[in-house]
């Protein structure tokens, strides 16, 4: 019996590969960390299992009999030591999927994996997609560009200020980013397929319809504010104290430091030559959309 194990099922992306699957009437185990947060997964038709990441036994015992498990390593934006956290959920995983044994594993993982520099976040994601190859399911490492949604985060600055600060530089250089939605729908298009495509891993990469610039989004959160937003190269010294104020913690602030490095000398992008491209439909607009402050109301 067909049966897809979905971790992560209550973020974005996993909620979207859920309602995809149950669309196409796939039988899917949703797997919580919290349980107030399974009725909505139930009313899918979903199986509800528990499982805190840091549990390898839970987490195998959530995979038993998966004909496929879907695997997105969680990284706390306000961990003391954000770092530290994410390979220790990593190596919890790995376990998982060594006592388990599930046929099939699609993990989420990061434009620019395949670096072997210093890339911040992306790097962890060099490091786990390095610590599952030694697994023995058949992998598929789905590459995501960067979230649409990320830039949410500069809503209440922009709508304080009418100036949304930009790691991204030049403000006029497009990069690819992607509909945390549209990577849940790649992915369940993946679980579907059970295409035999060679030696594992397969490495799929997702971005979405288009490329955009800083002075886009600026206009995009000018939109959904309904006041005019500019970009503002914000100078790298002031890089980590804005994060921070956006709600991060000091080790994760650095580790996007680090990051938009990398973007700025322009290394981070689908590996040249390795699997393929698939693009999602969602307008960057659209992604934003959901973050739309009440009317009448400010951005908290």
């Amino acid at each position: 019996m067909i049966m897809f194990v979905i971790f992560g099922a209550t973020g974005k992306i996993g909620k979207a590969t859920i309602t995809r699957l149950r669309a196409e009437g796939s039988p899917v185990t949703a797997v919580l960390r919290n349980p107030a947060k399974a009725a909505p997964l139930a009313a899918l038709g979903c199986e509800i299992a528990m499982a805190e990441v840091g549990d390898a036994d839970a987490m195998a015992l959530a995979m038993r009999d998966a004909t496929a498990v879907q695997l997105i390593c969680p990284i706390d934006p306000r961990a003391a030591d954000a770092s530290r956290q994410m390979l220790q959920s990593i190596e919890r995983m790995a376990e998982a999927v060594d006592a388990a044994r599930p046929p099939r594993v699609l993990a989420i993982s990061d434009y620019g994996a395949h670096l072997t520099i210093d890339t911040g976040i992306t790097r962890l994601f060099r490091l786990m997609e390095e610590r599952f190859r030694q697994c023995s399911a058949r992998m598929v490492f789905l590459r995501s560009a960067e979230h649409m949604e990320n830039w949410a985060r500069y809503l209440k600055i922009a709508n304080e200020t009418g100036v949304m600060p930009s790691m991204h530089q030049p403000l006029a250089r497009p990069f690819p980013t992607v509909s945390a939605a549209d990577i849940g729908d790649m992915a369940a298009d993946l679980l579907l397929a059970d295409e035999d495509h060679g030696p594992s891993p397969r490495i799929v990469h997702g971005e979405g319809p288009r490329e955009y610039t800083a002075l886009e989004i600026a206009a995009a959160l000018g939109r959904l504010l309904t006041r005019r937003v500019v970009a503002h190269e914000l100078p790298r010294a002031e890089w980590p104290a804005t994060l921070i104020r956006t709600g991060l913690s000091e080790s994760y602030a650095e580790l996007i430091v680090r990051l938009s490095d990398a973007h700025n000398k322009g290394l981070i992008g689908a590996e040249a030559g390795i699997g393929e491209i698939r693009r999602g439909r969602t307008e960057l607009s659209a992604a934003l959309e959901t973050f739309r402050p009440d009317v009448g109301q400010a951005v908290s």
